[in-house]
């Protein structure tokens, strides 16, 4: 295969990764939006911390948006499905409470890290511009995962139940959305 052939590939590669990266973010926000709403009443000590991290994943919408931009690509296919579910997802478990809400962080987080770390180990030497995107919200999905499980107890019933369900679900739409 021809280099500029390889170039075409690997570039191709990392669009599509982005505009995954990029539905996935809105579904995060999504998920924190809704359990913001729920947590008022149900867990009103999360409350701020759900703020700064629908924060951040607002940033990280836009700095893969900028990135699609950049590249004339248009958003991915599940990007409307990945914010319902979102939706949906927060405030199922925000009106669960406050362990809920933590476990379902510390799941999507720990397969979205997952990914985020293959993500820039295929990328690397492809295509750099998806690497230093993509590098840039590794620190706070981190940091989301560590604050979360700091509030999680092993033994909870939600964090038995939800953690996997939870997990299973956010694979199955980074799987779909890298095939729509």
């Amino acid at each position: 295969m021809g280099e500029e052939k390889k170039a075409d590939c690997a570039s191709a590669l990392g669009a599509r990764i982005l505009k995954v990266d990029h539905a996935g973010e809105e579904g995060a926000v999504n998920i924190y939006r809704a359990q913001i709403f729920m947590a008022r009443w149900t867990a009103p000590s999360l409350v701020a911390e759900l703020r700064e991290f629908k924060s951040h994943e607002e940033g990280h919408r836009a700095l893969f948006w900028t990135e699609l931009q950049r590249r004339g690509v248009s958003r991915c296919r599940s990007y409307l499905l990945c914010g319902i579910g979102g939706w949906v997802l927060g405030c199922l478990t925000g009106l669960l409470g406050r362990h809920a809400i933590s476990a379902t962080t510390v799941a999507v987080e720990r397969v979205v890290l997952a990914h985020l770390k293959e993500q820039l180990h295929t990328l690397a030497g492809r295509d750099e511009a998806a690497v230093h995107v993509i590098s840039q919200i590794v620190e706070e999905e981190q940091l989301h995962h560590d604050q979360s499980a700091s509030h999680v107890r092993k033994d909870h019933v939600w964090t038995k139940v939800l953690g996997p369900v939870v997990a299973a679900s956010t694979e199955s739409v980074i799987w779909l959305g890298m095939r729509l």
